[in-house]
């Protein structure tokens, strides 16, 4: 069906929601008045961004306004979803390239012992409960026709899932704590960091042993997987240790005194290069929101750079492009497909896994390895426990790749929901009086400025 991109216009006896520019403008205004609506409501619970966000693409979604016929062939058809996805998509896209410029490499790597020991504290727990949740899950909510992937790349992309803390949704958090500036917040922080990159370097495990693309009849060599992984492994290298020294080469011949005239030239240069990143990674077999993200932990730090250009790709893409994608994750999460005692239970059992497993993982090790009080221990167990953005992107790419069913992606909707929603009030709860003890502080990811909270 061919589609052409504006109308001539009522008078001429034509509906402009039949075509797709101005069908993607109205989408896009509804989107953006409903979730700042949930926004707004939420905000006495001082719930994250990415809450309203999803909460509104469920109410839009096939979960509730969907069902009604004429407002989903009118606002939603079949036919616009590919331009929906693709704008939204490259939202994402643009985001993982700030986080990846928010998250300083060289900060990961001087991550003391302490907080890697908490990072894997909580990471560990969950990811061998999920070989056990993947088997549970197939029992309890079969889907013939649906799952085609190896049980191993369910167990890798679940694990992920499950064992994930978003860091962006943290430093929310703390920010509106106001714990973000103390050691409690840089030690929550620095582990977040490093649990970020471990998810990372999981899900393009899970997307190579899967050949990208989910399991579906094997395409190209029987080595597919082996290939993408080296040459996954290679663009990581070629990114870290070739383009980005080769950047700050750059930089430094090209530095303006005043830092301002060449700001939107390299801007430009940047983002372009993310998006091509993007491209490369996907003509490895790795999803295209790898290699932008990578791109950003190369960026150089020196001279402000990477802060220079946060500053302008930010707005656009935190105050637009990324509501626009999660809004469209509620979109694709119909919570009708979680059906009957069996779903629901998995439900409790999935939400169960995903909070005690970094709960008890992490209280463990925080209250050995550094000493914290058992108010303070037990809040940085909560603090790893919240998930929303990392999490969503996780799902989506799943989905997107056929890995997950849409009963199981509803079931981890849900999952990503109820984490972030109790995270706030359980912290608050044991922060309700100011901490008992010292947590040493250690050099981690930082949030800057109002523009890292975007979720």
């Amino acid at each position: 069906m061919a589609v052409k991109m504006a109308s001539d216009g009522l008078w001429q006896g034509e509906n402009p929601l039949d075509f797709a520019m101005p069908l993607l403008a109205v989408q896009i205004a509804v989107v953006l008045v409903v979730t700042q609506g949930f926004a707004f409501a939420l905000k006495p619970l001082r719930q994250p961004r990415v809450v309203a966000e999803i909460l509104g693409g469920i109410l839009l979604g096939p979960s509730a306004l969907g069902r009604w016929g004429a407002f989903h062939r009118t606002l939603f058809p079949a036919w616009s979803t590919a331009a929906l996805d693709t704008v939204s998509g490259l939202g994402l896209l643009l985001f993982l390239f700030l986080v990846g410029l928010e998250l300083d490499f060289r900060a990961v790597r001087r991550v003391g012992p302490r907080s890697a020991a908490i990072a894997a504290a909580g990471i560990v727990p969950p990811l061998l409960a999920a070989p056990g949740v993947v088997a549970l899950l197939d029992l309890a909510v079969p889907a013939p026709g649906q799952r085609h992937t190896s049980f191993f790349s369910l167990c890798v992309f679940l694990g992920a899932a499950l064992s994930v803390t978003a860091l962006p949704v943290l430093a929310c958090i703390l920010k509106e704590l106001g714990l973000l500036a103390t050691p409690f917040g840089e030690t929550a922080m620095a582990a977040a960091a490093v649990n970020d990159v471990f998810a990372w370097a999981l899900l393009a495990l899970a997307l190579a042993v899967s050949g990208g693309g989910g399991g579906r009849e094997p395409k190209g060599a029987p080595l597919a997987p082996v290939y993408i992984l080296v040459s996954g492994a290679v663009f990581v290298a070629f990114m870290i240790f070739a383009l980005r020294p080769l950047m700050a080469a750059l930089r430094a011949r090209l530095a303006d005194p005043c830092g301002c005239a060449e700001s939107d030239l390299v801007c430009s240069g940047a983002v372009a290069c993310a998006l091509l990143a993007g491209a490369v990674t996907d003509a490895i077999g790795v999803h295209p929101v790898f290699g932008a993200f990578v791109f950003g932990l190369a960026m150089p730090r020196e001279g402000g750079l990477a802060e220079r250009v946060g500053e302008k790709v930010t707005p656009l893409v935190s105050g637009l492009m990324l509501p626009l994608y999660f809004a469209t994750s509620g979109l694709h999460t119909d919570v009708d497909n979680v059906r009957g005692v069996a779903a629901w239970g998995m439900v409790a059992l999935v939400v169960a896994v995903a909070l005690l497993g970094k709960f008890s993982g992490t209280l463990a090790v925080a209250l050995a390895a550094t000493g914290m009080a058992r108010r303070e221990a037990a809040a940085l167990g909560v603090a790893m426990s919240a998930k929303g953005l990392v999490e969503l992107i996780v799902l989506n790419i799943g989905k997107e790749k056929k890995v997950l069913d849409d009963t199981t992606f509803a079931i981890f909707v849900i999952m990503a929901l109820t984490t972030t929603v109790v995270a706030t009030p359980l912290m608050t709860a044991l922060y309700r009086q100011p901490p008992t003890a010292t947590t040493p502080e250690i050099d981690g990811a930082e949030l800057k400025g109002g523009d890292a909270c975007p979720a």
